[in-house]
């Protein structure tokens, strides 16, 4: 025993942050910047570790549980998009009996295209879980996939833990489904694995909830079920459907972009590079039998080889009623942020957006918001509206995020729900750090090279007042072709926006049939002030600030780099523009190993040509450095 606590001290990282409310922040580290790769033979490794939670006696508010990806220290980053889960295993020491709870699962994005700097964070509500979440746990993180085990990712999950009162006392956690279940076998129904499921009630239970992590994989002719095809499913309580959803996500707006392999193409409930947020519903707790159930779409596999797998853990936890009548929690600051699962439109500048949820048995009807940026004037806003207990909403509020330059500090605070005193303001109030906008000169060039389909795509741009200053319509362009739009702007704030009808972006590396095309701003000399990324799925957002006296960001290197084809036989083209001539290298790499090297000196830009036809054919690549730094990776396919 004393080596298990010795042990404990060593793995479960404790940082603690409190506030004058009463309410502290701790956190517990069980996975630490570890390496975990694939065990090719069984298709699925695994890594536990210990964490050392608050105690039974001490009280917990909400649990959120982090998991981070980077690019591994002693290896090559992995590719594929396998999905991983993150087990809640034994609780009170070595002796206790594992409770097999999936917290949470993550498909792995395609790393491939990652450079030795990169990782992403992601995070989960496991405050459902709060009452296992105790003492001494074992949390394994089960990885799977058939890479080469020289490939993998460095992993760190943490559970932030906020301490105060619970939202509701939770009394027992049932286990519903659980399972990968074949889908579309005319001979063994999915029907048979999601059979009713009786609960009855604790006599203190004042609500259910029923918590879903559920996931199409597997895919074949003819409908590519189910990773690729979209299903509905219905949540049946008490012979009342309380939900039906078509089990489809889309992925061309994912925030982890863009990714070495088909992260653009839509999917079964998921998309690589995600940490699944869980289907969440609660229940009027019913004396006598309830009945649980789910219903699939009916389907068949009409070519009768079926590979449609529907991966699914349920739960049902019971609650007491909620410890307070008038409750409201700040949920998240989405703009203006840092946050990389928001980075999609941050820096924006136009309108803050702020989720909050109501934690009270009342139902909320309205509500006083204070925001602004740190050190500018504070904002007011009153909102109205109706969400019962636990729902949420996404509010955009009203008026411009001040800023000056460099770093930020962005502050809400909610008062006053329903007009009476919230019962803990713990949760009240919220801050997040942003950048200050790029600046601009007044007069540049917008050029646009569009694809073979330039029908998918709409440039705009808005000033302060919401008016639309430069716009290029999908009907204005032609394929393949290099537009070049001078702008005079006023002095001021903008928001500029590239959208895809498609979701493929301007340049998608398994379509290369669709062409190529490219975004940068100009100066009036040629310099690239801005590019975007053409293999941006759902498009591109910019927000900046117009003005005489532009500084350029320094910190943000400038230098382009386009390779096409990425899915070729024979040929393809670097195009590589430079701030200043640098000595370059491009290197072709199988799993971590050159096959091909090119050396340039004193390049400034210019399109390169190389002939890869000699090569075996599978995933490569291309590796690019300036003065021996690695400052681009793309990956390329030799069929």
């Amino acid at each position: 025993m004393k080596k298990l606590v010795l042990a404990f001290i060593a793995v479960a990282l404790w940082s603690f942050s409190g506030n004058a409310s009463g309410q502290d922040t701790l956190n517990v580290t069980t996975h630490d910047h570890i390496t975990i790769n694939t065990d090719q033979k069984k298709g699925v490794n695994s890594f536990y570790e210990w964490g050392v939670f608050p105690s039974q006696s001490e009280n917990i508010r909400r649990i959120k549980m982090q998991v981070t990806l980077g690019h591994p220290d002693s290896m090559a980053i992995a590719h594929w998009d396998y999905l991983d889960h993150i087990y809640l295993r034994r609780v009170g020491g070595t002796q206790g009996e594992s409770e097999d709870i999936e917290l949470g699962r993550l498909i792995t994005p395609y790393g491939s295209s990652f450079t030795r700097d990169w990782s992403y964070t992601w995070e989960v509500d496991v405050t459902d879980f709060a009452s296992l979440l105790r003492d001494s746990v074992e949390v394994e993180y089960l990885h799977s996939g058939y890479e080469p085990e020289k490939l993998g990712w460095a992993l760190t999950v943490n559970f932030e833990i906020h301490t105060g009162p619970a939202v509701a006392n939770p009394i027992s956690i049932k286990e519903l489904y659980k399972g990968s279940f074949p889908y579309g076998d005319i001979n063994d129904p999915v029907e048979n694995y999601f059979t009713p499921v009786k609960v009855n009630y604790d006599d203190k239970a004042d609500f259910g909830r029923i918590r879903i992590q559920h996931t199409g994989h597997g895919f074949g002719p003819p409908d590519y079920c189910s990773e690729f095809c979209t299903r509905w499913r219905e949540v049946v309580y008490n012979d009342k459907v309380i939900d039906k959803r078509h089990l489809w996500k889309d992925c061309g707006d994912n925030p982890l972009y863009p990714q070495g392999g088909t992260w653009v193409y839509d999917r079964g409930h998921w998309c690589p590079g995600d940490l699944q947020k869980p289907d969440v519903y609660n229940v009027d707790a019913k004396a006598g039998e309830n009945i649980i159930d789910v219903d699939m779409m009916p389907y068949v596999d009409s070519v009768k080889e079926v590979e449609g797998r529907e991966v699914v853990a349920a739960y049902f936890i019971q609650y007491e009623a909620p410890n307070h009548q008038n409750d409201v929690a700040i949920e998240e600051i989405e703009v203006p942020s840092l946050k990389q699962n928001y980075g999609r439109f941050n820096p924006a500048v136009f309108e803050p957006v702020i989720r909050f949820r109501n934690l009270g048995s009342d139902p909320l009807t309205e509500l006083k918001i204070k925001y602004g940026t740190k050190g500018f004037k504070t904002k007011t806003f009153k909102w109205t509206g109706a969400l019962d207990f636990w729902e949420e909403t996404t509010l955009y509020l009203p008026g411009i995020v001040d800023f000056e330059d460099g770093m930020n500090l962005f502050e809400v605070e909610l008062l006053r729900p329903n007009g009476k005193k919230d019962e803990w303001k713990a949760d009240n109030a919220l801050t997040s750090q942003f950048k200050s906008l790029k600046e601009l000169p007044l007069e540049f060039v917008v050029a646009y090279k569009t694809n073979y389909r330039p029908e998918e795509n709409h440039l705009f741009m808005i000033n302060e007042k919401r008016d639309t200053v430069y716009q290029r319509n999908p009907w204005e362009s032609d394929s393949n072709t290099v537009y070049m739009d001078t702008l005079k702007l006023d002095p001021g704030l903008y928001e500029f926006e590239l959208t895809d009808s498609e979701g493929n972006g301007l340049e998608f590396w398994a379509e290369p049939q669709h062409g190529y095309g490219y975004l940068r701003f100009l100066d009036m000399e040629g310099n690239i002030l801005h590019h975007f990324l053409s293999d941006c799925g759902n498009g591109q957002f910019l927000a900046f600030k117009a003005t005489e006296d532009a500084k350029q960001d320094t910190t943000v290197s400038q230098n382009a780099f386009f390779i096409y084809p990425r899915r070729t036989r024979e040929r393809l083209e670097l195009d590589a523009f430079l701030e200043s001539p640098k000595d370059m290298k491009v290197r072709f790499m199988s799993d971590g190993e050159p096959v091909e090297v090119h050396e340039y000196t004193n390049f400034k830009q210019g399109t390169l040509e190389y002939f890869i036809g000699y090569l075996p054919k599978g995933r490569y690549v291309v590796e690019v450095y300036l003065d021996d730094k690695l400052v681009h990776k793309d990956r390329i396919n030799r069929d």
